[in-house]
Order: C-alpha cells, then structure tokens, then sequence
C-alpha cells in the first residue's frame, strides 16, 4: 500500500503525440464534471472543477430525436433528472427542460456539446460518445468548433473510435477501444501482439475479478507510446496505489480528494 508520501514510478509517460496531452504528468480529469460532487455534465460541475484547479474534464454524449448532441451519460433521463424518458425519443425543447440532480442536493441542466466547449475555451475534454448515432455529429461540433487539439474521445465501441479515426487521422486523441484495451493487455502478459490503434489506454482497475491496471500494463502501454488513465478513482489510498505504478492520469468523481492527494505528493500542476 501506499504511505501517500512517495512516488514511484516505473516508466517515464509517453512521449506527447497530442497538444491534449501536453501537461505535467499526472493529468487530474473530473470525471462527468465531478459527479460525486456536483450535478454530473452540466455546466455548473464543469465550472467547478475548473474553479478547483481541474484543467481536465470528462464527458458522455447523446443525440436527441431532433439532431442535437448533449452532454449526457445515461441514454434516458431518469435516474439523475427531474424528468423521465429516453434522451433519443425526445426533442431537445423536451431534454433542455430536465433538471439534473446533484448527489447535495445541487441542481444544474442538461447542455449541448458545443455550449460547453464554447463556454470553456481553455478546458481539455475527455469526451465520450454513447452510441453509433453521436459519432458523425460529434465529429461536426469537433469540426465546427475547432476544437480537436483539446479533445480526446474515448469509447467502449472499436468500430465508433474507428470512424473518427478515419475521418480525422492523427489530427484527434482517441482512447483505445475494448478490443484494443484487450490487445494491451495481452501484450503485457508476454503474447506476441503488435500496437494497438489510440493514443491513451483508460481503464478501471478491474473488469469484474479480473485485474486490468497492474505494473506490467503501465510499462508496455509506455514502451507502445500510449498513456494509461484509470478511472473512476475516489479513495485516496487507491488513487496513491495507481501513482506508484506510474500512470498518467486518473479520472475522479470527487476532484476535491484527488487534488488533495496531488497536492500531498507534490503533484499537483493546475
């Protein structure tokens, strides 16, 4: 265990491919804004942690019925909002009314991407697309707000990662998909697997009982030129484990804790 004083690392990060990844190492992401803290991906969590010292945020988007792209985690509004149904059913007019609840009691509302991006221009997101419908209006907003060297997107689907990839190239961060995550971690364990396609392997510690974020996926990530983001790390002991095996970067839903334990290792770089 970690005695939250020291840190070792076991491989320098990266070299950095990407302008979004030109920070001091570890990047501090609050993940849906700071969800344990504030009403998730509204404008008033992004606010927030950026008031904190957070440069990072993490969002999810969705497509309403009428074509708009908001940031949003679950599919329907039901288990966070004042409101009921599913986010591709309804009309933006309809979504745009839903109050998002924060776990203290905080309200906020739910905002189109490209708000959020326009009202923080200085902000670097992680932003992750939900399903197959956000991926080609994901790419306009990226476009229209000329906002690729400050995004990263990152998916639990290949094939969506691999559309933006094929309409940006190298232009846009991506993170790595299941079945590259997969890959990673064969390779670490001795197979004889090549690079996976991405730019940042972010992962939970385990999948289920099987542990994914050990030593030797930090070092062949960093030998690959991939960076490794853990998420969704609250508990300070765990959040000092993980800076110990040298990862790059960690995603929280209390960005108050995770700034702390920077700031306790020296390591805090607004």
């Amino acid at each position: 265990m970690s005695d939250g004083t020291t840190v070792r690392q076991v491989s320098r990060p990266p070299s950095i491919r990407h302008s979004y990844l030109e920070h001091a190492h570890p990047l501090a992401i609050a993940h849906r804004g700071g969800a344990g803290d504030y009403p998730e991906n509204t404008l008033e969590a992004f606010a927030a942690s950026l008031a904190l010292g957070f440069r990072y945020l993490e969002t999810d988007v969705h497509l309403t019925a009428d074509g708009v792209l908001v940031a949003f985690h679950d599919s329907s509004l039901d288990r966070v909002t004042s409101r009921t149904g599913a986010i591709a059913d309804l009309r933006w007019a309809e979504v745009q009314q839903a109050e998002v609840l924060g776990t203290d009691g905080s309200v906020g509302r739910i905002s189109r991407l490209e708000e959020i991006l326009d009202a923080f221009p200085d902000a670097r997101f992680n932003i992750d697309p939900k399903a197959d419908a956000t991926v080609d209006p994901l790419a306009d907003v990226l476009d229209r707000t000329a906002a690729l060297p400050r995004v990263c997107v990152g998916a639990f689907s290949d094939r969506r990662l691999g559309r933006l990839r094929a309409r940006f190239g190298e232009r846009l961060c991506t993170g790595l998909g299941p079945r590259a995550v997969a890959r990673l971690r064969a390779a670490s364990l001795g197979l004889p697997v090549g690079r996976p396609d991405g730019d940042v392997a972010q992962v939970p510690v385990r999948a289920g009982k099987i542990r994914i974020v050990d030593r030797r996926l930090v070092e062949t990530a960093h030998r690959f030129g991939l960076e490794v983001q853990v998420w969704t790390i609250d508990d300070p002991i765990e959040i000092g484990d993980l800076l110990d095996l040298g990862v790059d970067g960690i995603m929280t839903d209390r960005p108050q804790t995770l700034r702390e334990v920077l700031e306790g290792r020296g390591l805090w770089a607004p």
